[in-house]
């Protein structure tokens, strides 16, 4: 078939193109200083990026996953100890649990929100666990549980308040995955205000993707924290565990940001609110344009929601159908997540099989990511709705 259109589901080299002029300055910068480590242009990222969040402190690092697992170690979770996740989302979230030598525990998503079921989890540590001491413990392995990581996925956090009420009758830690959440924003009714991601945990990990609201031209990331205890121990650990130059405290790791990739999100960290309010303005139009098709499911976006909609994700019964009919006109998409974590291969140790977490299955079936990305004309999001809306009404439909 001809393809009528040339939607992509991302685009990264328009936004690239129109900022080139300054992004080739931050590499001419580099290359004339001889700077290409710390100093100056890191650090003046991190005060910009914790000024946007809201936060004491940012500790820019070499991706999200290394942001995770330092935030979770600067937090004091220790080896055999279990962390609390999610199993929609993608594997880096178990990943850094995993590698700080934790082991991941899994309770279901909500059916609207896709993010963390605060009555699962309240249900799962009533009914695996028990205090004991001040502790939590898993009453089967009888290992302590330490933290909860709710993961605020596709660019909509996950009920804090609720989630930390939890956290603090069980003497957890929350750390919160905003990999995909810059800028997203949450009511918190037990402070009467708005909070953005990564400011309600003890310590929060962003990552930096090309493809996410706020990206690098490679791999980065960041903590951000109140806790001036928790930024100083993430400074070691990313530098080799060094105090200062061969100085050692601990054994560390190489998960520095560089300075070009510091520099390129200074510059794009300017456009983030204007790029964050177009894929807003999208949703609402996919949304306006979607509602009336009985066998579509759009995003829920709670009253105590702003969304800065990292993907745009539908339900449909007949996804893949739709994936193909899409493709076949020239329209990008994408599946977040297609198997469920506890289904992989790599944690196929875990004893959990088909069925443990059936809300979380299913929507596994049936997602489907439309195009969003930051200069997606509004009418290509027409354009795509007008094609999803053309798919249903065939008569064979």
């Amino acid at each position: 078939m001809t393809q009528q259109n040339n939607i992509p589901f991302l685009d990264l080299i328009t936004p690239h193109q129109e900022l080139a002029p300054e992004l080739t300055a931050i590499f001419q910068s580099a290359i004339s200083t001889g700077r290409f480590i710390g100093g100056p242009m890191v650090e003046e990222f991190e005060e910009n990026f914790a000024g946007f969040c809201g936060a004491g402190f940012c500790i820019g690092v070499g991706s999200g996953t290394d942001a995770l697992r330092f935030a979770l170690m600067a937090a004091g979770i220790r080896p055999d100890e279990v962390v609390i996740t999610v199993p929609n989302t993608f594997i880096a979230t178990t990943e850094a649990i995993s590698q700080c030598g934790a082991t991941p525990a899994f309770v279901d998503m909500d059916a609207q929100t896709y993010n963390m079921d605060h009555e699962k989890l309240r249900q799962y540590l009533e009914t695996e666990c028990v205090l004991e001491n001040s502790r939590t413990v898993h009453s089967g392995s009888r290992r302590i549980v330490s933290a909860i990581v709710p993961v605020h996925l596709y660019g909509q956090m996950a009920d804090m308040d609720a989630i930390l009420e939890i956290a603090a009758d069980y003497h957890l830690h929350v750390i919160e995955d905003a990999c995909q959440a810059h800028g997203a924003e949450y009511f918190s009714r037990k402070l009467n205000c708005w909070k953005k991601a990564g400011t309600m945990g003890i310590a929060s990990a962003f990552s930096f993707y090309p493809g996410k609201n706020l990206g690098a031209c490679g791999e980065a990331g960041a903590v951000v924290t109140d806790s001036e205890d928790i930024a100083r121990h993430i400074r070691m650990l990313r530098d080799h565990g060094q105090s200062q130059k061969y100085h050692h405290e601990m054994e560390g790791y190489n998960g520095r940001l560089d300075v070009i990739q510091a520099g390129i999100l200074n510059v794009k960290l300017k456009k983030l609110a204007e790029w964050n309010l177009q894929r807003r303005n999208n949703a609402q139009i996919y949304n306006e344009q979607l509602r009336s098709l009985e066998s579509i499911i759009t995003p829920h976006e709670p009253a105590w929601s702003r969304s800065v909609y990292h993907l745009y994700v539908i339900q449909t019964e007949v996804r893949d159908q739709l994936q193909g009919y899409l493709s076949g006109q020239g329209i990008g998409t994408a599946l977040h997540y297609p198997i469920p974590l506890h289904l992989q291969k790599a944690y196929i140790g875990n004893g959990q099989t088909s069925g443990a977490y059936p809300v979380c299955e299913a929507a596994a079936n049936r997602i489907l990511s439309l195009p969003m990305f930051p200069g997606l004309d509004p009418n290509r999001v027409t354009t795509v709705s007008n094609h999803i809306a053309a798919f249903f009404n065939e008569p064979s439909r």
